[in-house]
């Protein structure tokens, strides 16, 4: 079994184009993928939505679209980029996450794509506490629902804990941001170009697995 770290942020628009290519790895009967967020635009990295970012996120977002295919629609151009009240902010998703993974950590994937749909689809915000808390309810988690409205100490504890680890292995790494891949343990863990995500998966599985 080829242990697979995967890094990335809720509300990264990159790690939303990765997300096919992660499908058909999380198939693998061979590779565990470990999600592991690192809070990019959780806590001190949040900050109200803004006209430059907005920008940058579109022209970002038509470029992942002609690589992934993913859908990027106005609604969300128009009610998430368009909406100067609202804030970038990553720590709900992620806290939502960690709820999943608490509790029914075979569906923390899931809830990613759907957290990731409500964005960049349906045009809702995701960084808004009362979006999250309906997505984790339409998804039928109600466990992690109730945790994530009414966070108790170890959710928090393990929430940072998580974001804490995400961030030391960027920095072992000397990744740049997200999505970033770590294939293998023990000894000699490396990264994988995240540019591997938009290509061909059985040259990915090649580097992926390469000891």
């Amino acid at each position: 079994m080829h242990r697979i770290l995967y890094l990335l942020d809720p509300l990264c628009g990159w790690c939303y184009g990765a997300a096919p290519m992660l499908d058909r790895l999380m198939a693998q009967e061979d590779l565990a993928v470990e999600l592991i967020p690192t809070g990019l635009f959780a806590d001190d990295g949040a900050f109200p939505m803004n006209d430059a970012f907005a920008r940058h996120a579109w022209e970002s977002d038509l470029r992942i679209a002609q690589l992934s295919g993913q859908r990027f629609t106005e609604e969300y151009r128009l009610k998430v980029l368009g909406d100067r009240s609202a804030r970038v902010d990553s720590g709900p998703a992620t806290l939502a996450l960690t709820a999943v993974r608490l509790t029914t950590p075979g569906r923390e994937w899931e809830t990613l794509k759907a957290i990731q749909q409500v964005r960049y689809v349906d045009g809702r915000d995701n960084g808004d506490p009362a979006v999250i808390a309906d997505v984790l309810s339409g998804l039928g988690l109600e466990e992690a629902a109730a945790r994530f409205a009414t966070a108790d100490d170890e959710l928090l504890s393990v929430c940072r804990i998580r974001i804490a680890e995400g961030q030391v292995q960027m920095r072992h790494f000397g990744a740049r941001g997200v999505p970033t891949l770590i294939a293998g343990d023990g000894q000699s863990p490396r990264m994988v170009n995240a540019s591997a995500l938009f290509g061909d998966l059985d040259s990915l599985m090649t580097e992926l697995k390469a000891t």
